[in-house]
């Protein structure tokens, strides 16, 4: 696979209300849509763009504690539920990107990936490395997946993200959130919360336990377990990952275009 790669994710909280059950927001994700089709056509990189589940599937996981996997009789209706509204909102991204003149294709990971407590172990991403080739902008997205050991588990599009990162060598993985980066605190809630500019393998352990979970529903544990799977994935993988505040509107462009810092890094040193 030639020419370097950049993983993008549109976080759930950014293209989603998170407190309105099943309400995209069409204009913004339109915007970020126009941003990537704009530095596509600057820098020719190849990209794949995931995005979060926001307010479609984590309200009927939540309902059906999809992620605790296969525990009682409403567990397979709760998985089909899960996999249907991640599905609706990828379609919404997708038609977005088409709009703006992307050849955006969608990439099911419930489809493909197997987990072990809740970590994909296994995916055959051949097809996905030839869309690349092609041409095509491949879109993933946080899923609903098949586990070995819970028969049902909640695929992250960070989760995703670092099982691809293993598999393609991205020269760069991109975070999209609705703050500034990782603070101490959550920002929302406390204006004198500080950015956490740089996140390492050596200074992260004195940086987990300011790190909060969601203040919505989010069955996969808001910004504490993005960052530690965003830790694992550079442990695996010696990329660079940016977590960035995309309502910011020109935020993702610059970041493709080369642009750094504007959010919280996290690399291996």
């Amino acid at each position: 696979m030639d020419g370097e790669l950049v993983l993008v994710k549109l976080g759930g909280s950014v293209i989603t209300d998170k407190a309105k059950p099943f309400s995209e927001r069409r204009d913004i994700i339109a915007r970020l849509a126009t941003e990537i089709h704009s530095s596509r056509v600057k820098t020719g990189s190849k990209l794949i763009v995931g995005h979060g589940g926001g307010s479609y599937p984590h309200i009927p996981a939540e309902k059906y504690r999809t992620h605790l996997g296969l525990i009682d009789e409403r567990s397979c209706m709760g998985a089909a539920l899960v996999q249907d509204a991640a599905s609706r909102l990828n379609r919404i991204v997708v038609d977005a990107l088409l709009t703006a003149g992307e050849p955006a294709v969608s990439v099911q990971p419930s489809s493909g990936a197997v987990a072990k407590d809740s970590k994909i172990i296994s995916w055959d991403v051949g097809a996905l490395k030839l869309m690349l080739d092609s041409g095509l902008l491949p879109v993933p997205y946080g899923d609903v997946g098949m586990d070995l050991v819970k028969g049902f588990c909640i695929l992250s599009t960070e989760e995703v993200f670092r099982y691809l990162s293993v598999e393609l060598k991205p020269s760069r993985v991109i975070i999209g959130s609705d703050v500034d980066g990782v603070f101490n605190e959550d920002p929302r809630k406390n204006a004198r919360a500080k950015k956490i500019p740089l996140i390492t393998l050596e200074n992260a352990a004195g940086v987990l336990p300011s790190l909060g979970g969601a203040t919505t529903v989010d069955v996969t544990g808001g910004m504490r377990s993005k960052v530690l799977t965003l830790l694992e994935l550079v442990k695996e993988v010696d990329v660079e990952c940016e977590v960035l505040n995309l309502l910011v509107p020109g935020n993702l462009e610059d970041a493709l275009n080369g642009e750094k810092g504007r959010g919280t890094l996290i690399r291996r040193r």
